[in-house]
């Protein structure tokens, strides 16, 4: 299959040799991914970082269980900000999820398997509709899946992030009522998430996206200028890694609107 060529590509994000174990703790300030022992799972994180994300999938299931987070998160990340193609991107998506699932069953302890398991059916239900996801029960599995991430690693920034959007979504789709009743949702809960995953991890432009979608599908016009803010905060970072990267040219196309 053609992978999209990632279109903002910076020798800054290549991390040979030593430099990636050197500034791993920040590129992964978000995820708390365990720095790899085997150097062939490093490699796939390279290609990942490098915004290289068809190599880093290949690379990343050539290693087997322990290759699985970079392969999950270059497909997550690939398909949601690069696959133009629906049903390839909805495609890509549950493989992800199918694969996270079978390294739940192997590593339960393995926060990432259950973060990027919810990652990944977020954003299909964002392709499909979250009404129709809501309706699936996708919204039970991704706030379960968030909740394990969130027991296993407390300081999981980017697994806060999307539980404090979750609830911004449902509200937004269902209403306040409903969401409450019915999914648990609170835009106090939602506020309190995003707030904490800020703090965690005030590096993250997409901490701050996120936080500004969630304040305006809670509270409407009334937050507009806070999300404002936050958007100008995301597109002034300098970015790290290719993810990084999409986060910023994400804030500066949603500030040009």
């Amino acid at each position: 299959m053609a992978w999209k060529k990632f279109p903002y590509p910076e020798k800054a994000y290549a991390y040979p040799g030593t430099a990636l174990q050197k500034n791993w703790a920040r590129l992964h300030a978000g995820d708390r991914e365990p720095y790899p022992a085997d150097a062939k799972v490093q490699d796939a994180w390279r290609s990942y970082h490098a915004g290289d994300f068809g190599k880093a999938v290949d690379s990343g299931l050539a290693c087997g269980l322990a290759g699985y987070n970079a392969a999950n998160k270059a497909a997550a990340i690939y398909a949601n900000y690069l696959e133009t193609d629906e049903g390839r991107k909805c495609s890509l998506l549950m493989d992800v999820a199918r694969r996270c699932e079978e390294l739940q069953e192997q590593t339960p302890g393995n926060a990432n398997a259950w973060y990027l398991h919810a990652y990944a059916l977020g954003r299909y239900s964002q392709s499909i509709s979250v009404v129709k996801a809501l309706a699936q029960g996708l919204g039970g599995k991704i706030k379960h899946s968030l909740t394990q991430a969130l027991e296993i690693e407390p300081q999981h920034a980017d697994a806060q992030i999307a539980l404090g959007a979750y609830h911004a979504e449902v509200i937004d789709k269902v209403g306040a009522l409903v969401g409450g009743l019915t999914y648990g949702a609170k835009k106090s809960s939602g506020n309190e998430l995003l707030e904490a995953a800020l703090k965690l991890n005030p590096d993250s432009a997409i901490a701050r996206i996120e936080y500004a979608n969630a304040l305006v599908m809670m509270f409407g016009k009334a937050k507009m200028k806070d999300a404002e803010r936050l958007y100008q905060e995301a597109a002034e970072f300098a970015a790290m890694d290719a993810m990084e990267r999409l986060d910023v040219e994400q804030a500066k196309a949603e500030l040009a609107d």
